[in-house]
């Protein structure tokens, strides 16, 4: 906890306190699953079960003698609510080594679409607003498959007139692709 010196002295608020003790608490899930982060799945479920299952354990009683000691509308009893709320979510990557401890992953990869959405209100035809989400879509799958989208675009841009059968289309699928091929 961080002392009343570094918080810039005087006396600390009980809501300030308890801000700062769920910060703490997440914070150390955080150094724990960086320490596995490299880890094989099952020695990432070990740590997980030695270090965060505990930890995580004390968190939950933490949240149900804090919940109702701060105002609801508060920002600190807003976070408490929302943690309550996520629990089932937050406690099931205690039970699978895949699932990480946070959404960062998923939500950057639907960003683009997320920043896209406000620009597709101005689209000026159904058509177009279509066409920009194939455009969207076959970026993002691009990258999914480790290619250079615009490498990948001129690709095909180049290669789909001279497709004549199934299987011509089909190998410029993006999976299909060998990015080092693209850098040519």
């Amino acid at each position: 906890m961080l002392s009343r010196r570094r918080m810039g002295g005087g006396k600390k608020s009980p809501r300030a306190t308890k801000a700062q003790q769920g910060l703490a608490w997440i914070q150390k899930l955080y150094r724990i699953e960086r320490s596995v982060a490299e880890a094989s799945p099952e020695e990432r479920l070990r740590v997980r079960d030695e270090k965060a299952r505990p930890l995580v354990k004390k968190i939950q009683e933490w949240l149900d003698a804090s919940k109702d000691r701060v105002p609801p509308q508060s920002l600190t009893g807003k976070a408490l609510g929302y943690l309550e709320r996520q629990w089932p979510k937050l406690v099931r990557y205690l039970e699978d080594a895949r699932i990480p401890l946070d959404t960062n992953l998923v939500e950057n990869s639907i960003r683009p679409f997320a920043l896209g959405r406000r620009n597709w209100l101005f689209a000026d035809t159904p058509g177009g607003a279509q066409a920009s989400a194939h455009l969207y879509s076959i970026i993002e799958t691009a990258k999914a498959n480790a290619l250079d989208p615009f490498a990948y675009l001129v690709h095909l841009f180049t290669e789909i007139p001279k497709a004549q059968r199934l299987d011509d289309f089909e190998a410029l699928l993006p999976h299909r692709i060998d990015p080092a091929a693209l850098r040519r």
